[in-house]
């Protein structure tokens, strides 16, 4: 298991203790950014705006 990958299970079982599962796309946000492919301020703001736009 990648580092990356225990990161994410670790993250999800956190999330699901509370209710809140990872779905499969919040698991790919998440590789991208562990990745460094794509910045965690870049993925929160794109978020914000995503869920501003739908309320």
């Amino acid at each position: 298991m990648s580092e990356a990958d225990r990161i994410i299970a670790n993250v999800n079982a956190t999330m699901s203790m509370e209710g809140l599962p990872l779905t499969d796309e919040d698991k790919e946000r998440l590789r991208l950014c562990l990745s460094g492919k794509k910045s965690f301020e870049v993925t929160v703001d794109e978020l914000i705006s995503r869920y501003k736009k739908s309320a």
